[in-house]
């Protein structure tokens, strides 16, 4: 089936009322509402084809408008939405109706790759009706598998992204789920049919549901996004609070209960030593959940490995500070957003990379176990792993030396949602040495939100620690505010940490501080410029202070964003006032050390993207200025190219040639990555990097045969060469180390 009813009649029949340019609904009005239909005995055939019977019987879901590029205007193409249940699962059926075919942009062919640049349809439940969190569910025409969990209605407390805020918050895109979706495609347009069943959801109880509901759809040959309940355009899908409701169906009181093991091959070899052999070594372990009930899940793991998961990008750093590298690893992913509390790569309490890496080395996790879910209305989190220590190779010593204690991390999450984007909750964080009593830390904290209306919210979190030995305070505020409208965004914040604060299972990037930021955007629309999206000037200052007043770092930032209607992007050169104090030398390379004093500056920045959603882009970011007591000179900018739906690779280039007073260094990072899709499952991947700083060239090659939630067959190869001399690095030239890692792992569902 691809008609059904006429357009008009099938926009009233579903949304009750006329078609037309609407507006987004505001907070207090009654959301759109749509219904479920039951199977009965028919059963329906994932293939995209949406020729069953049961869908055209279906009640119809119509009515999208714009969200973009312009705010309550009808869609420029239609699409037809139809749901229906059985006792097992929803299966939703999408008619994507386009004019022109030949005009969709397909995307690639791999679960989880970006659908900002492609055409996409794709949806939001709201199980718990809480209108703050949610899981999302899309494909493109390609048929790929995307799917993700939304916390803060995709804010978390600053963060976003692919789970760039590290712990948790905003819209974590690592979360696979166990589901199936295929595509078609004819000369009406792409048509989508999923299968979500029950036991990947978690929701309230059994029986008759009411569910918040959104849909969304990108065109992306017009660089379109419509929705089907209202959404003013300054927030995206993940604005639960105004999502629509579906009812008419029932969800079954079962539990889910499913098993995960693994085994897995590795041999590997470490050049670096002097007794350098092959190391060979089998593994086996796994996961199981549990559903205590339907909102109550028990994860548990045994003998974890994460050797299936994608290496990290290297980067340069020019700063006196750490880099933020964002979690990975599975078993951390899932509901990671419940135990999120303090501010995104700047100073969050729990920080899981903490638990299983040290120094850039796996740390063996013997087990742990997590349950998340919701008591009473009240969000509960409870995690405990336990890591073994950790041997290294020390050539000084000329024997292995322990660097980790066996350790046991907890974390005791609460917190309680209200209505208008409101919550309050506390956490508490344990690192314990388990093999000495007198070695632990312990970090407690406290935080909230307040919504008013749909444009002001304000946030904050307090936090303590506690510290063996330590009598200085060990304290940890922050306090936030966000204004946003169609036209402006404001927002301002105040953090301070004691010198003493020390969350050692959690991240800070610096300590001892008191900083200060605001930022003015003002967003102007020229309806009357077709070939013109959007101009963005704005204004943004950060401050740093010591805790006796001494300005460590500063920014102001001043600058005009120019975006076009096909995604293309550039801004007048942003013009940055900086300043960096330091109150002792800093050796910023070996051998070049800037004395302390205050250092004032003035820099250059140019950030410009070509149509990312064509074959071939370029996202170009050059940088260029005063740098200390010299100059900087650089840039971090990216070339992509996609063939077809297949074949996709990126190089990207950061570079930088600094010039100060007590001498000159460069420092770049250069990564090629490529990736085949042989089927949306079926995937080759590769990651090579050099980096000029250690002279290292490393390769990641992975190779996936997929099977559902991201398990199934894994192939990886790890390389790390040495390219630079012994004269300069102190490391001879070569293999440093080597890896062949063949890991299968399958899901086994018992029960649910």
């Amino acid at each position: 089936m691809r008609t059904g009813l006429s357009w008009p009649i099938m926009a009233i029949v579903a949304s009750g009322v006329l078609p037309g340019p609407v507006r987004a609904q505001e907070a207090g009005t009654s959301p759109r509402r749509a219904a479920a239909a039951p199977l009965d005995e028919r059963s329906i055939v994932i293939d995209g084809r949406l020729d069953e019977a049961a869908w055209s019987e279906a009640p119809l879901i119509d009515g999208f408008v714009q969200r973009e590029p312009v705010e309550g205007r009808p869609v420029s193409e239609r699409t037809e939405v139809r749901v229906l249940f059985d006792d097992q699962a929803l299966y939703i059926g999408a008619w994507n109706f386009m004019a022109d075919p030949s005009a969709i942009v397909v995307g690639e062919t791999r679960r989880d790759a970006s659908i900002d640049n492609t055409d996409a349809f794709y949806l939001v439940l709201d199980t718990y009706l809480d209108r703050q969190n949610g899981f999302v569910f899309g494909t493109t025409p390609a048929g790929i598998e995307y799917d993700g969990q939304v916390t803060n209605e995709g804010q978390g407390g600053g963060g976003g992204g692919r789970q760039q805020s590290g712990s948790g918050g905003g819209f974590n895109r690592n979360w696979d789920g166990s589901w199936q979706v295929a595509t078609t495609t004819d000369g009406d347009g792409w048509f989508a049919e999923f299968r979500i069943p029950f036991s990947t959801l978690r929701y309230p109880s059994g029986g008759e549901q009411v569910w918040g509901l959104n849909f969304a759809r990108n065109i992306r040959s017009r660089n379109e996004q419509s929705v089907w309940a209202p959404i003013p355009r300054q927030f995206t899908l993940y604005r639960v609070s105004l999502a629509g409701e579906i009812s008419g169906f029932e969800a079954p009181a079962k539990r889910v209960f499913t098993v995960t093991p693994y085994v897995l091959g590795d041999v590997s070899r470490d050049f670096t030593r002097t007794d350098s052999k092959n190391d060979w070594r089998g593994e086996i372990g796994g996961d199981a959940k549990i559903g205590l009930n339907q909102s109550l899940t028990l994860d548990l793991t045994v003998n974890t490995d994460f050797a299936q998961v994608e290496v990290d990008d290297q980067q340069v750093n020019l700063t006196r500070f750490p880099l933020f590298f964002p979690e990975k690893r599975p078993f951390f992913l899932e509901n990671a957003g419940t135990f999120s509390v303090g501010s995104p790569q700047a100073a969050e309490l729990f920080f899981s990379r903490r638990i299983g890496l040290s120094a850039g080395e796996e740390v063996p996790m013997l087990g742990g176990a997590r349950m998340t879910g919701k008591i009473g209305g009240m969000q509960v989190g409870f995690l405990n792993v336990q890591s073994r220590d950790l041997q290294l190779f020390d050539d000084d010593a000329g024997e292995d030396v322990e660097v980790e204690p066996n350790t046991n991390f907890g974390v005791v999450r609460l917190f309680q949602e209200f209505e208008n984007r409101t919550r309050v909750g506390g956490i508490f964080v344990s690192r314990l040495n388990t093999d000495d009593s007198g070695d632990y830390n312990l970090t407690y904290g406290a935080d909230g939100r307040i919504g008013f209306g749909q444009a002001l919210t304000l946030d904050g979190w307090a936090a303590g620690t506690t510290t063996p030995g330590e009598d200085k305070p060990e304290y940890g505020v922050n306090f936030g505010s966000r204004y946003e409208t169609r036209d402006w965004r404001i927002s301002a914040g105040y953090r301070e940490l004691s010198e003493a604060f020390n969350p050692e299972a959690g991240f800070l990037r610096r300590d001892a501080y008191r900083h200060v930021n605001t930022r003015v955007l003002r967003a102007i629309r020229l309806p009357e410029v077709s070939w013109f999206r959007e101009l963005r000037p704005h204004v943004s200052w950060q401050q740093y202070w010591d805790l006796e007043g001494f300005s460590e770092s500063y920014v102001v930032h001043m600058d005009s964003h120019f975006e076009f209607a096909n995604g293309q992007f550039f801004q007048f050169p942003g013009l940055n006032f900086t300043g960096e104090g330091l109150q002792e030398p800093f050796e910023i390379r070996d051998g070049i050390v800037i004395p302390a004093g205050s250092y004032d500056n003035i820099d250059w920045e140019f950030r410009s993207r070509t149509n990312l959603s064509a074959p071939l882009s370029l996202q170009l970011n050059v940088d260029a200025g005063g740098f200390y007591n010299g100059t900087r000179v650089g840039t971090n900018s990216t070339l992509a190219y996609r063939f077809e739906d297949k074949f996709v690779t990126s190089l990207r280039l950061s570079y930088f040639d600094v010039n100060l007073e007590q001498g000159d260094f460069v420092t770049s990072v250069l990564a090629l990555k490529g990736s085949y899709s042989f089927t949306p499952r079926i995937f080759l991947q590769a990651t090579l990097q050099y980096n000029n700083e250690s002279d290292n060239f490393g390769s990641n090659v992975r190779f996936g045969w997929l099977d559902t939630a991201g398990t199934g067959l894994y192939v990886v190869f790890n390389d790390t060469e040495h390219l630079g001399s012994l004269d300069r690095t102190g490391i001879e030239r070569g293999p440093q180390r080597r890896q062949l890692i063949i890991k299968y792992t399958k899901m086994f569902n018992i029960g649910g």
